[in-house]
């Protein structure tokens, strides 16, 4: 008893810290050691409280809040535990192994169809291409749905479908209905590049798909040629209006951000959420292999909001969940929103509940980590180790 209760008081400061960093902006290698077990070790290193209490580490954090100093460490930790508690009762279903040692329950599963895709969109896939993993060696439908089944069965409530172009793969109707008919899974969603979802929807809308992210990066066809490296910028726009007249609502745009490719499209994108239910989400353009990173083509968040506040009136910030990606925003009198993905500039691991499952079965736990084995980090390297840091080509990765 007395092992558990020290337990949750070492899991409550890092869950309070971890929060208090990514209320603040701050890197999360402030508050979290890297001798974190694997994510499904649940035991918190030993010497986390030494660490959480030692002097370089409060001399860092101090500026951050006063309170720090007025509070013992042990009244912090109990009252933060305490939360990571209440959250325990409301998330009865997660199984422990689902929860890592600073807390975050990981209850969101993005599994990638297929490594093939229709387009070549230049931040995705090197122009060369990409080699393949043979088909044997992927995962089959079956064994798809023996995963998703046990990991819901976990605590799992939301799967992402994800590529490559799921689209493309020919038993995703398939996997869909099987995948609905798990019990105990909330949402089944989406992430596709909408070329040849237009014909397909409506049966994905009846399989069980309630929720979608479309993407398109310009609303100029020639722009999108240029960047995808194919043509089908209609088809894409024609994928959006079929998802809106089909009620899925909202319809999220996923729109890669890119200096001197398409920033100059930013107010023309929240234009599309002025009358319709869009949710148009700006990403920060990020490094992967092959897609030819450059700092100088980063556009950061900031000034992507600062554009917006420019030209409209009555931008709001609207709440957010504690497990979200994005930073949501809407406009007084617009029916849609905007988000903003500020994996560069503001990161948000410490809210991060994603786990990937790769197309061919291998299990990636950070979109940005090199490593694809089962442990997940909530420190984050900064803008220019991430562009030093092997990772595979986003189209394998899936998102």
């Amino acid at each position: 008893m007395r092992g558990g209760r020290l337990r949750s008081l070492r899991q409550g400061a890092q869950f309070w810290m971890s929060t208090m960093a990514m209320n603040h902006n701050m890197a999360c290698d402030l508050v979290l050691d890297d001798k974190m077990q694997s994510l499904y070790s649940y035991p918190v290193p030993a010497n986390s409280m030494k660490y959480f209490s030692s002097s370089p580490f409060l001399e860092r954090v101090r500026p951050v809040s006063h309170a720090i100093s007025k509070l013992g460490w042990r009244s912090l930790a109990t009252s933060a535990a305490k939360s990571v508690t209440e959250s325990s009762v409301e998330n009865a279903t997660v199984s422990d192994m689902l929860i890592d040692s600073f807390g975050r329950m990981h209850t969101y599963l993005r599994i990638s169809l297929t490594e093939r895709c229709n387009l070549r969109c230049q931040y995705c896939m090197p122009g060369e291409g990409v080699e393949l993993t043979p088909k044997p060696e992927l995962l089959s439908q079956n064994e798809i749905i023996r995963l998703a089944n046990l990991f819901v069965s976990s605590g799992v409530d939301k799967i992402r479908l994800t590529g490559g172009e799921p689209t493309i793969r020919p038993d995703i109707e398939d996997i869909c209905v099987r995948l609905t008919r798990i019990k105990g899974l909330k949402t089944l969603a989406m992430t596709t590049n909408g070329l040849t979802l237009a014909k397909k929807l409506p049966n994905f809308k009846e399989a069980g798909l309630n929720s979608l992210n479309i993407s398109l990066d310009t609303l100029v066809p020639a722009k999108f040629e240029f960047l995808t490296r194919r043509k089908g910028h209609g088809k894409v726009l024609e994928s959006i209006e079929t998802a809106i007249s089909l009620g899925y609502n909202p319809v999220k745009v996923n729109c890669v951000v890119m200096r001197g490719l398409n920033d100059d499209e930013i107010c023309d994108f929240v234009e599309m959420t002025r009358d319709k239910p869009i949710n148009v989400r700006f990403i920060e353009f990020m490094p992967f292999d092959g897609n030819v990173w450059n700092v100088k083509k980063l556009v950061p968040y900031a000034e992507m909001l600062d554009t917006i506040v420019k030209h409209y009136k009555g931008l709001q910030r609207l709440q957010d969940h504690s497990s979200d990606t994005a930073k949501n925003f809407k406009i007084d009198g617009f029916v849609g929103t905007v988000s903003f993905i500020t994996s560069m500039t503001q990161h948000f691991c410490g809210g991060c509940n994603r786990l990937r499952l790769l197309a061919d079965g291998n299990f990636k736990v950070c979109l940005f980590g090199p490593s694809e084995v089962k442990r997940k980090k909530a420190a984050h390297a900064g803008m220019f180790d991430l562009a030093k840091t092997p990772n595979r080509p986003m189209v394998h990765i899936g998102g």
